[in-house]
This record gives C-alpha cells, structure tokens and sequence, in this order.
C-alpha cells in the first residue's frame, strides 16, 4: 500500500523549503498545491522499475490531455480536410518539442522545489513578474475558453442542448474538481487517465472505419518542403504548432511532479527526473496519436471525397456518418470532444491555482480560485454564443489557440534560461547539446508564432 496517496505532505518536507540555497535570490515559499505537495509516497531505489514507474506515472497523463483539447481540434480537422496527410510530420515535430519542454518543466520542479511561475517571480523585478502573470493568466482564460466551448458544442452534438446551457452547465466543474481532490491527487490523475482512454478508444474506432491511406499516412510523417513553401500550409501548420505546445502546461507540470514524495539528494532527483520523463514522454506519445487521428480521420474522411473546407466541428460532427456510413461515427466524435473538454478542465483550473499563487505568493480558496478562471472564460463565451451563435464559438475557439501561441514564448523562454543555470540547478543543469535544442526549439517557436501573428492580425 506504499504507492498509494497520503493524507497530508510531511510537515518536515515542507519545513525544508525555507533553505536559502545559492542561484535563487530568495528561500524557497510555501509550495504550490500545498495540499498535496509530497503526498504520493515512491518507493526506494533498490525497488523493481515497473514500481517505481507506477509511484511516478500520473502527472504526465494530466499534462498530455492540454496536447489533446478542443482547442486543437480545429488545426487538424482543417489540415487533414485541406492537405491530406501532409500535416501529420508537423504533428509529430510539435509533440517532440512538447516532450523536450515538459522534461525540462518536470527537471526545474523536482531540482529547485519550485513551479516555473515561483522560478519567475524569484529571478524578475517585480514588474517584470507582474507582467508575466498578467499574460499567464490570459493564456489559461484562452484555454479554459477552449474547453467551455468545446464541452457545449460536444452537449449540443450529443443531447441537443443549448450552447448557452451548455456553457453555463461547464461551470459545475469546478465543483467536480474539488470534490475529487478532496479525495486525494491519485483519484484526478485516475479519472484524466480514464477520460483519456475514452478519447483514445473513439479515434481507434474513426480510423477503423474511415479507411485511410495507410502507406499515405507514413509518408506524411516525413517533413516535406511545400509545409513552408506553400503559404496557406505553413499557416496551419503554424496554428498546429500553436495549439500544440501549451503555456499554462509547463507552469502545471513543473507544480504537480511535486506531489512524489522523494529523497531530497541527488540521486532521489536523478531517480525521479528519469521516471518523471518517461511519464510524461509516454503521455505525449498517446496525446501524438489522438491530434493525428483527427487530422488523419479528416483526411480520409473529406480530403479524400473533395470536401476541402471541413474545419469546424459542427460540420464534421454531421459529414462523419452520410460520408463513412458508420452511425456511431459522429456520436463517439462527440463523445471524444466531451471527453477532452472535461478532462483539459482538470488541468486548467489546477493551473491557474498554480500560477496565482507562484507569480503572486496568494492563496484564495480553491473554490473561489477556480470559480474566478472559470468565469472568465464563461462570460465572454456566452456574449459570443448569444450574439454570433455556432458560427462565432467557432471563431473565438480559433482566437484561444492564437491568444496561447503569443504567450508561449513567456513561459518558454524563462524555463530554458532557469533550467541552462548552473547557479539555479547545480549538477542538474542543461548540458550543452540540450541547451543548444532547448534554445533552437525556443526560437523556432517564437518565430512561428510572430508569423502566425502578422498573418492572423495584419493580412
């Protein structure tokens, strides 16, 4: 019963966290998620690798389903209708830049003690960190706007409600989240894990039945130079790679990795680094596998029958079943969006409990935090949905993965400057081949996402 969660962190671990060291301007503070910061219990190092991997396997479940939201839907959708297979190398690039970041979000929690939003607020003057926060927490409104429109479309697809209740009704889910923490961290990383296999289990069957191109699909993860040449591809390849790689989930992972009670030596850090990498390696290869079955089930769906133009959700959702002639395609579709949404509001109202109070050391209820986020994304839905119906969720869900793409580079930037300090990181810091990736990775983000900013504002 050793891997299973405890009832509260040791007083003396969090005790611990008041320790000047060198590299970081201040002592540690109060851990994020203190409730249950250190309360899954790991077992030694002379125990066998599959226990070990079971006490350290969770956290990146909960990362990989930010890979895998609503949000993205619309990218794939719109480049497998529009470009066939073509699009799946840029998936795939994407995902391994994701499984880069999030190793080093997990390696800056586990050897520092502190969420990447603390590291901030620790190394900026206080404008700067100000700053920070204030865009953090426009990006986690963004993808929580994300996930309340896409749970309403998914209601509206499966029970005929309303946009309007439905994205009413999403507010529920705070208490949900709540309600489960209550019940211990393993009990969420559980139910993501469950959601995550319902969303899995529904793009096994929409590949199955719409019959791609197998041979076709393999030459698609082999990057090609019309991506960039073509500008109309290099667009949504750019909106892939925006809706991919997600801020608010590098502030999330560097946080929960925390709640593994470990040894505070080096090699319990080189122990949980390792299992904490292939966790959320692992995770993002399922996350790989959900964002390229859309695109793959649109391109053998519509790119293959000329519907060109398939990019929003409702109009897949109905071309699924008089295209494929399988009934349970739209409805398991539907059930997949739901799914996504639920579970990306998981870990989106987890994240801005973590971000409020590593950027500005303030700890609200966590009622009343995840009640605050949820409500920023509620009301401007619900404005849109009243004014401008289907068409214009639509369109705000598009206008959320680009608010993201411009903040990716604040959180990605500090987290390669933190984790390539010696001062910060000791022993455990970038060597130079990672940190010239990490640094080349960052670049190339930034400049996609200036681009995919001029385009979208300014053509």
């Amino acid at each position: 019963m050793s891997l299973l969660v405890a009832s509260t962190a040791p007083q003396s671990e969090i005790d611990s966290l008041t320790a000047p060291e060198s590299g970081w301007r201040k002592p540690r503070t109060a851990p994020s998620l203190r409730e249950v910061f250190g309360t899954i219990k790991v077992p030694p190092a002379s125990a066998s690798f599959w226990r070990k991997l079971f006490a350290f396997w969770g956290p990146g479940l909960m990362v990989a389903v930010g890979y895998m939201d609503p949000g993205n839907w619309a990218t794939d959708l719109a480049g497998g209708s529009r470009y066939g297979y073509t699009l799946l190398s840029v998936i795939l690039i994407s995902n391994l830049f994701a499984m880069l970041l999030q190793h080093l979000a997990a390696k800056l929690g586990i050897v520092s003690g502190r969420d990447l939003a603390q590291a901030c607020r620790d190394h900026y003057s206080k404008p700067v960190s100000m700053v920070l926060w204030v865009l953090c927490e426009v990006a986690i409104a963004a993808c929580d706007l994300a996930e309340v429109i896409g749970s309403a479309i998914a209601l509206n697809l499966l029970f005929g409600m309303p946009l309007t209740w439905g994205v009413v009704l999403t507010v529920l889910d705070v208490l949900v989240v709540l309600y489960f923490q209550n019940k211990g961290f393993r009990v969420i990383e559980s139910i993501v894990a469950g959601l995550i296999v319902i969303i899995f289990g529904c793009f096994v069957y929409e590949i199955i039945v719409s019959h791609p191109d197998y041979f076709a699909m393999l030459g698609g993860l082999v990057p090609r130079p019309e991506v960039v040449t073509n500008p109309q591809m290099l667009y949504i390849a750019i909106g892939i790679l925006g809706a991919t790689v997600m801020p608010h989930n590098l502030y999330l992972h560097s946080s929960i990795v925390q709640t593994r009670q470990i040894e505070q030596t080096e090699p319990g850090k080189r122990m949980a680094i390792k299992f904490a990498t292939i966790d959320s390696t692992v995770a993002l290869f399922l996350a790989f596998f959900v964002n390229a079955a859309i695109l793959v089930t649109a391109a053998a769906t519509f790119h293959k029958t000329g519907m060109y133009n398939v990019a929003d959700i409702n109009d897949a959702h109905k071309l699924l079943t008089p295209v494929l002639g399988a009934g349970a395609a739209s409805m398991l579709f539907a059930v997949a969006l739901l799914a996504a949404g639920q579970n990306s509001t998981l870990t989106g109202t987890l994240a801005g409990q973590i971000v409020m109070e590593g950027f500005l050391n303030i700890r609200l209820k966590p009622w009343l935090r995840r009640l605050l986020t949820r409500s920023i994304a509620v009301v401007p839905a619900l404005i849109v949905i009243l004014l401008y119906g289907e068409k214009g969720a639509g369109q705000l869900l598009v206008l959320s993965q680009v608010i993201l793409s411009f903040q990716l580079s604040f959180a990605v930037v500090p987290l390669v400057l933190f984790t390539s300090s010696r001062a910060k990181m000791g022993v455990f810091a970038n060597g130079p081949i990672v940190k010239t990736i990490a640094w080349l990775v960052s670049g190339v983000i930034i400049g996609l996402n200036v681009y995919l900013l001029f385009q979208t504002f300014f053509q």
